[in-house]
């Protein structure tokens, strides 16, 4: 099974920004795309990023846009997560996936393994 592990997170003040990786260990890292998702307390997972085998095509959610940007180096097996501007709303657990099609999916159910999160707290 192909393990991916998030790290970057951490307890910082609004307006700071984090850049979150996520490492697989994968041999065939540029045949997957890869997503990032994140989950608030008392609330649903929800769609944050996702990009492409390439990296040449990305998606974001709608109310993230401008401020998280998604990235990956194929030659490190690593996707990355900038956060920009953090937001009290932002606190969550961060977590990456990796889907077998290629694609930029919005939809958590395409992806077929996941990590197991890295916590962002953004204090006021």
């Amino acid at each position: 099974q192909v393990q991916l592990v998030e790290s970057g997170g951490g307890l910082v003040r609004a307006g700071s920004s984090l850049r979150l990786s996520c490492a697989s260990s994968g041999r065939t890292f540029g045949r997957f795309a890869m997503g990032w998702f994140r989950q608030a307390p008392g609330k649903e997972q929800e769609f944050v990023a996702a990009i492409s085998w390439s990296g040449r095509n990305t998606d974001y959610a709608d109310s993230l846009k401008g401020r998280f940007t998604i990235s990956r180096d194929n030659g490190k097996n690593t996707v990355y997560l900038q956060v920009n501007s953090l937001k009290p709303e932002d606190t969550a657990v961060y977590y990456c996936a990796a889907a077998a099609w290629d694609g930029t999916w919005t939809d958590g159910s395409k992806y077929n393994y996941w990590g197991q999160g890295t916590q962002v707290t953004v204090s006021s």
